[in-house]
C-alpha cells in the first residue's frame, strides 16, 4: 500500500483530479442487482415447501438473530 501512495503522490495534479473523480462516481454509483423471475419464482417454491414440511420458526426468534447480527 505503501508503493501505491507513493506512486499516487507522484502523479500530475491533471491525473489526480481525473482518478479521484472516478472513485467519487465509483462510490456514489448505485449497484443494483437483479434476479430473474425464475429465481423469485423458486425461491417463492422453496419457502412454501419448507411451511408445508413444517420447517418453520417464530418470527421472534428470527427477528432476534437480525437484531444481533447472527
Amino acid at each position: 500500500m505503501e508503493n501505491l501512495w507513493l506512486y499516487l503522490q507522484s502523479l500530475p495534479k491533471s491525473n489526480k483530479k481525473w482518478l479521484s473523480e472516478k472513485l467519487q462516481e465509483d462510490l456514489h454509483s448505485e449497484k443494483t442487482e437483479y434476479i430473474s423471475k425464475e429465481e423469485v419464482l423458486a425461491g417463492i417454491d422453496a419457502g412454501l415447501k419448507d411451511v408445508v414440511a413444517g420447517r418453520t420458526r417464530p418470527a421472534e426468534e428470527f427477528l432476534e438473530e437480525l437484531r444481533h447480527g447472527l
